[in-house]
């Protein structure tokens, strides 16, 4: 994990690029140390975790706890590109593995992230197939597959 005087000098891309390889470890440290302490994140309704909450440890309870209490996340790849003003854009590709039926759900997700002052302030997330997704969740839940 990096310090707080190397976040002020990492581009925003980089911040974001942090941020993924921190989720990717399941570092969840490292992934607040990436974010503003009242980060908004907005996630698709249909989602279980769905709606915009705000604040790190509400991020990392409402969002990655129940995200990763129904399935393990193996992140397969992450792009990021910056755009301006603090602005970056990033893809994340994976697979979701549901903890009670090794069920597997392929992840895609384009995240739009407000960095400012070396940590990102705003995520806008977009998933590919919110309501497919939903449903593997509420599989996940019931410990069936399709």
């Amino acid at each position: 994990m990096s310090n707080g005087t190397d976040a002020v000098t990492q581009s925003p891309a980089d911040v974001v690029r942090g941020l993924y390889a921190s989720l990717s470890e399941g570092d969840v440290p490292g992934v607040l140390a990436r974010l503003a302490p009242e980060v908004i994140v907005d996630e698709p309704e249909q989602l279980p975790y769905g709606g915009v909450h705000q604040g790190r440890e509400v991020f990392v309870r409402s969002v990655l706890g129940a995200m990763m209490g129904y399935a393990g996340v193996a992140i397969s790849a992450a792009e990021v590109f910056e755009g301006p003003a603090g602005t970056v854009v990033g893809t994340l590709t994976g697979t979701l593995t549901a903890h009670t039926t090794g069920e597997e759900f392929p992840l895609t997700i384009v995240e739009i992230h407000q960095v400012e002052d070396g940590t990102v302030r705003r995520i806008d997330v977009h998933t590919k197939n919110p309501h497919e997704l939903a449903a593997f969740y509420a599989r996940a839940e019931a410990g069936v597959t399709r």
